[in-house]
C-alpha cells in the first residue's frame, strides 16, 4: 500500500503547459509528497485550431498546428515545515496553419523555444514537509495551497509579425488551490489571475497591452488500486481584451474547457501521463484540442552521512 501511495502521489508535480494558452487544466497540482523529491518530464504536445494567446484583429479564421517538444524539472522542499515545489519548463514548438490577414488568405510557419515557465508554490494547510518515512504514515484530506507562475520571455519573437511563437513580455500568475479526498476519489478548485507587462514591439512600432486574464478550475481525479489515476477537468477563462496602442480591440475571453487525464505509475520512478483537453464554449482564442502525452522520471537526492 504504501508503494502504491507512493508512486501514485508523484504524477502530477509538474506544472504541465501546452502552447501559450492562459488556460492549462492540470489536475493534482497541489498533492502531498514528500520533500527532497526530484522529478525530471519531457512531454509532447499536438493541439489544432486558434492556439495563439495575443490574436489580435486584423487576424480572422486562425487555424494553426502546433507541436510542442517539453523539458523540465522539479523539486520539493520544507519551508517553515510546510511543503514547497519549483518546477521549470522549456518548451520547443513548431506551428503551421492559415488565417486571413485585412481579407486576405495567408499561410506561414515557425519553429523555435516559446516562453519558459517557472512555478513556485506552498501547501499552506494540510500539507506538512515530511520525509519519505512519515509520508507513508500520512493520510492527505483536505489540502490548501497557493503558487505563482512565472512565463518568462525566452520564445522566439519576429516584432514584424502578427503570429509568433514567443510573447516579448513578462506574465506572473499568482493562484490558490483547494483539494479534498473523499476515499479514492480527490475534489480540487484551483482560482488564479494571469498578469501581463506589455509589449512594446508589437509590429515594430506598436505597443501591446493585455487586461488581466482571470482563471479557474475544477477537478475530480479516482485513484485506482493498480498505480494508475484517472481525472475529468474543466477549466474558464475571463478577460484578457487587448490594447493595441491604448486601442481595444473587443477579444476579451469568456472561454470554457474541458478535458481528461489519465496516468500510470510504470514502476517506483517511472510514469507515464496522458491528456486530451478542448474549448466547448468560446468567445475570442481558445478554441482549440491539444492531445499530451508526458514521461516522468523521478528520483531522491540521498542525504549526505558525515563521519564523526
Amino acid at each position: 500500500m504504501a508503494y502504491r501511495r507512493f508512486c501514485l502521489s508523484f504524477l502530477s508535480i509538474l506544472l504541465w503547459c501546452g502552447f501559450v494558452s492562459a488556460q492549462e487544466l492540470e489536475p493534482r497540482s497541489y498533492s502531498v509528497i514528500p520533500k527532497g523529491f526530484n522529478v525530471g518530464v519531457l512531454g509532447y504536445t499536438l493541439s489544432h485550431g486558434n492556439v495563439v494567446a495575443d490574436a489580435t484583429s486584423p487576424i480572422d479564421e486562425l487555424v494553426l498546428t502546433s507541436s510542442v517538444v517539453v523539458a523540465g524539472y522539479a523539486r520539493t522542499f520544507g519551508i517553515f515545515n510546510k511543503l514547497g515545489r519549483i518546477q521549470m519548463l522549456l518548451p520547443y514548438t513548431f506551428i503551421n496553419g492559415t488565417a486571413t490577414v485585412q481579407g486576405v488568405d495567408t499561410s506561414a510557419s515557425r519553429s523555435g523555444f516559446a516562453d519558459a515557465r517557472v512555478k513556485i508554490g506552498v501547501n499552506l494547510l494540510g500539507s506538512p514537509a515530511m520525509n519519505v518515512r512519515d509520508f507513508q504514515r500520512f493520510n492527505e484530506e483536505t489540502v490548501l495551497g497557493a503558487s505563482i507562475v512565472f512565463s518568462i520571455p525566452t520564445g522566439q519573437y519576429w516584432p514584424e509579425k502578427l503570429i509568433n511563437i514567443g510573447t516579448n513580455r513578462w506574465g506572473f500568475k499568482p493562484e490558490i488551490g483547494f483539494s479534498r479526498r473523499r476515499g479514492s476519489f480527490y475534489f480540487e478548485t484551483y482560482a488564479g489571475v494571469w498578469f501581463f507587462t506589455r509589449n512594446p514591439d508589437f509590429l515594430k512600432t506598436a505597443t501591446l497591452d493585455q487586461d488581466p486574464i482571470f482563471s479557474f478550475q475544477a477537478h475530480i481525479s479516482h485513484i485506482f488500486r493498480k498505480k494508475s489515476w484517472i481525472a475529468l477537468n474543466g477549466g474558464y477563462a475571463d478577460g484578457g481584451q487587448t490594447f493595441v496602442n491604448g486601442i481595444g480591440k473587443n477579444n476579451f475571453q469568456k472561454n470554457w474547457r474541458l478535458g481528461a487525464t489519465y496516468s500510470y505509475a510504470v514502476n517506483r520512478q517511472s510514469s507515464i501521463k496522458a491528456l486530451l483537453n478542448t474549448g466547448i464554449a468560446t468567445r475570442a482564442g481558445g478554441d482549440f484540442t491539444s492531445f499530451s502525452v508526458v514521461y516522468q522520471y523521478a528520483w531522491f537526492k540521498k542525504p549526505v552521512v558525515r563521519s564523526q
